[in-house]
């Protein structure tokens, strides 16, 4: 059973809208130099693949070895590799306002800049590989996130409301959602910062006189300025302003689907994606935008947020995805209790709170923030040593 599962060590990723702690704590790490933790990384991504900790190779290398016994014929055979990129998130600020591309349209625009001949790191590249990017978030705290559109009626009343957006009412009322987004993403930066200064002094004003909360577009404005120069202002705020306001519950699901325009605002979640890291930014970071191909690839309609309603078998909640890429569960053991399963893929879990003892590992007791990797068409049983939570991405069988 030694080669059908084994520890996994990901990969932290320190970008700069992350937090100090939770990572570091979950994973039981000496935080360093005040570096933030945003993310970490289980999977096989090219830009920064998982190690198998026994064998001292990365989870790539290993199923390049031999992919049909590692990810499994089917799978392989569909996706020519692992097809899913496993994360945990702490959002500290707000991420950049953003949209992913389909399928066919990421294969389109890596050809191009691989034509263009623009180095696969620079910081000017949109595409790093030919994949999609769906992605399904999972809360482990209040989680707070920007998605999709308003209702047009609410964008209406927000243009009205706003003295200073005003202007871009007759836009919006004869060319709708599309007509209005473009014109706001594409002034000059002059007119940004006219239209957006009396409503940023505004927001932060409202909000250190605790005027407003959480659910107002406004606190988000005057938390994004609480740290950004007002010199010139991002045209981000307009998306702020445009999007619907979602909070979630720990435990709640929320699914991003190609051309849906989001952004995370603040908490902690789980992720699972597409093995991608192909993102269209908009505004609110330092990083690379580029509008014109993040209004290619949105989707210009109004969106009703809503959360995925877990499958509950027995002590394991299955939160299945409109994608046949991947899918992802929650075990919750009490002492003792026990967990058994065949894997039609190769699956990835990660303990998050507790630990639990695994059958047929040498070292076979995983504790919280370690993860185990285990090969298609296995059988395996765990025990929890105490309450234990554990989360398990894999591909859903056909």
């Amino acid at each position: 059973m030694n080669d059908k599962i084994f520890k996994l060590k990901g990969v932290v990723q320190h970008y700069a809208w992350g937090g100090f702690s939770f990572i570091p704590n979950l994973l039981k790490l000496k935080p360093t130099n005040q570096q933030p933790y945003a993310e970490y990384w289980l999977g096989a991504h090219t830009s920064a693949p998982s190690v198998v900790v026994n064998k001292n190779i990365s989870l790539l290398e290993l199923i390049n070895q031999n992919p049909e016994k590692i990810v499994g014929q089917e799978v392989v055979k569909q996706y020519n590799g692992l097809p899913y990129l496993f994360k945990i998130l702490d959002v500290h600020e707000m991420l950049s306002i953003q949209v992913h591309p389909n399928k066919e349209e990421a294969i389109k625009g890596f050809e191009k800049e691989e034509q263009a001949g623009i180095p696969i790191n620079a910081i000017n590249r949109n595409y790093k590989d030919k994949n999609h990017k769906p992605e399904v978030m999972i809360a482990l705290s209040e989680f707070w996130l920007l998605h999709g559109f308003k209702e047009k009626s609410e964008i209406e009343q927000t243009l009205t409301n706003h003295l200073e957006l005003n202007l871009l009412l007759p836009t919006f009322k004869k060319e709708g959602i599309k007509g209005l987004y473009k014109i706001a993403m594409e002034l000059p930066q002059e007119q940004v910062n006219t239209i957006l200064k009396p409503i940023v002094k505004k927001s932060i004003f409202n909000k250190s006189q605790n005027l407003i909360n959480k659910h107002n577009t406004e606190w988000w404005i005057a938390k994004f300025y609480a740290n950004n120069s007002t010199e010139n202002l991002d045209r981000g705020i307009f998306s702020i302003l445009l999007f619907n306001i979602v909070q979630l519950q720990k435990g709640e699901a929320i699914f991003q689907a190609a051309g849906i325009p989001h952004a995370y605002l603040e908490g902690q979640n789980v992720e699972l994606m597409a093995n991608s890291d192909n993102v269209l930014r908009g505004g609110l970071t330092p990083k690379h935008i580029d509008v014109p191909e993040l209004l290619k690839h949105t989707l210009f309609q109004s969106i009703q947020p809503s959360t995925i309603k877990p499958q509950i078998n027995g002590n394991e909640k299955t939160y299945l995805c409109p994608v046949p890429d991947f899918s992802i569960s929650i075990i919750s053991l009490k002492v003792g209790e026990r967990y058994s399963s065949h894997t039609f893929s190769f699956e990835i879990l990660l303990v998050i709170e507790g630990a639990i003892i695994i059958q047929g590992l040498e070292n076979n007791i995983i504790k919280q923030g370690e993860a185990i990797g285990i090969v298609a068409d296995t059988n395996y049983t765990f025990t929890a040593t105490g309450d234990a939570i554990i989360f398990k991405a894999f591909v859903p069988q056909p």
